[in-house]
């Protein structure tokens, strides 16, 4: 392999440093000024207030250069290194054969200048990822296939330089403005009504009332002389249902917003990486998930969505997508849409002979008698000394627990597959996770003490984004499942799973 001479970040990127130190000023700035203005006139403002403005914005600009200047990278033989500091330095260098992915990302400002962020991803939850901020577009993409092409080099322990070749890539699923929308509409959030009342609270001493003080809301509402009281219930109840239906305007409208900043324009695309998927609005997303590290796969819904034939597939990779192990393939599609994006990744859907299996009864009955054995004397106790109706919180808590239990028994399933096992649960909002038997990082047969005493055991499965737990198995049946997993991770050749880069058939 050749190694490339140290370089610099794309002039333009110092520029954007110093825009987005001063938009985090604005702030300061401004209660400085009001503050000013209150307590003497402008010519204050002009005469001393001026100057220092001008001045941390030169000071911005002059550190933000100096920063761009001692940041260097160098892509090696063996890793990649990068060199920071102004008055202290610092080299981080990264080997390949520890990078998971190299993603792109581009934030709003970033993105007028044509500029992107280069992630390094680790595989260490997010603490040991390195970046590189900012590369010009051109730059990051040849950067990105260059570290890959010699991660897999040193992956396949090949020390021959291998040419970096554009990829052609095959559309497996896009969404247009149409299917967003759609998508925003079942993305329901309250978000802008608890940010607007967190801001409320902060300046609460700008408001003529207690914010929080539901009697002078409640005189504020009736108008003058209670004018809303005099009209009787029925304008009263009228009233009630303008402002609960208003907070679902208010849900929709912000359900639609954030799923148009987060989907817009998605693209999952089949390369000779792996899957690559660009997504977003002012933020935009570049990330490759390759298929020879996809772990497991999920397939979820909600209760409304199922209803319109609506579902989600996402898929648990070693590498990391924004802090998580879980990444979007198909955040919203049809059934017959995310088949084929299963097909592509290895995997495959349940069987229609497979061998579905329930929790043990008596595992659910235990859940259920431990949680009463806090709850009803909770009840008991707050029925007897407690004030008014606050008995009802711990008795809604154990009635909740008990028909959550039942529930759980009647919809929650598991199945193993000659190269997968399935785990269902839920029927208003149904789940299914898809897992590799040859992929899982670890398998564990855990008993508490009550689960020896009742002869169940619970089967842990280690995986990148988490563990895949399966509870109130026969242990007979825990051991059994861990035995038949085993054997499938010994009797493959992992080496011949990284020269082909690719899933292995299910």
């Amino acid at each position: 392999m050749l190694q490339e001479d140290a370089r610099r970040t794309d002039p333009r990127s110092f520029g954007v440093r110093a825009v987005m130190m001063l938009f985090q000023l604005v702030i300061p700035l401004a209660v400085a000024s009001v503050t000013i203005l209150d307590d003497g006139d402008i010519g204050d403002l002009v005469r001393y207030f001026l100057p220092l403005v001008i001045a941390v914005i030169l000071g911005n600009v002059v550190i933000a250069y100096l920063q761009w200047t001692k940041l260097t990278y160098t892509v090696g033989e063996n890793d990649i290194r990068v060199e920071s500091g102004v008055l202290s330095r610092a080299a981080r260098s990264v080997p390949y054969e520890r990078i998971q992915d190299v993603s792109l990302e581009q934030k709003l400002l970033p993105r007028l200048f044509g500029l992107v962020e280069v992630k390094f991803e680790t595989g260490a939850g997010g603490k040991d990822d390195l970046a590189l901020t900012y590369l010009s577009e051109s730059e990051g993409e040849r950067l990105r296939e260059l570290v890959r092409t010699r991660r897999d080099a040193a992956e396949t322990q090949d020390a021959e330089e291998v040419e970096v070749v554009p990829e052609e890539a095959e559309v497996l699923f896009a969404m247009g403005p149409r299917r967003v929308f759609t998508f925003g509409l079942f993305e329901f959030s309250l978000a802008v009504v608890a940010v607007l009342g967190g801001l409320a609270q902060q300046f609460e001493f700008l408001l003529p009332f207690e914010l929080w003080d539901l009697d002078q809301w409640e005189q504020r509402l009736a108008g003058p002389g209670e004018r809303l009281a005099g009209l009787g219930p029925l304008a009263q109840a009228a009233g009630i249902v303008i402002a609960l239906a208003t907070l679902g305007v208010v849900g929709v409208a912000t359900g639609i917003g954030r799923t148009a900043l987060r989907e817009w324009d998605f693209r999952l695309e089949r390369t000779a990486k792996g899957m690559r998927r660009r997504r977003g609005l002012l933020t935009r997303t570049d990330v490759v998930m390759p298929l020879h590290r996809v772990q497991a796969l999920r397939i979820g819904t909600g209760f409304l969505r199922r209803r319109f034939g609506w579902h989600s597939l996402k898929v648990i990779s070693l590498a990391s997508d924004s802090g998580g192990a879980n990444h979007d393939a198909v955040p919203f599609g049809r059934m017959d849409e995310i088949a084929p994006v299963v097909g592509v990744t290895g995997f495959s859907l349940p069987p229609e002979d497979a061998q579905w299996a329930r929790a043990l009864a008596r595992y659910r009955i235990d859940k259920a008698g431990l949680a009463a054995l806090l709850l009803f004397p909770a009840t008991v106790v707050s029925a007897l000394f407690a004030h008014e109706w606050v008995w009802l919180a711990p008795l809604a808590g154990l009635l909740f627990t008990l028909g959550q239990q039942w529930w759980r028994w009647r919809h929650d399933y598991r199945a193993l597959g000659e190269s997968q096992l399935y785990s269902r649960h839920g029927w208003l909002s149904p789940s299914l996770a898809i897992a590799s038997r040859v992929k899982l990082q670890s398998v564990e047969v855990a008993q508490g003490p009550v689960a020896r005493r009742r002869g169940y055991a619970s089967l842990a499965l280690g995986l990148a984004g988490g563990r895949l737990r399966i509870n109130g198995m026969p242990v007979e049946e825990a051991q059994r499942w861990r035995s038949a997993i085993c054997d499938s991770i010994a009797r493959t050749d992992f080496s011949r799973l990284l020269e082909e880069k690719g899933a292995p058939s299910p």
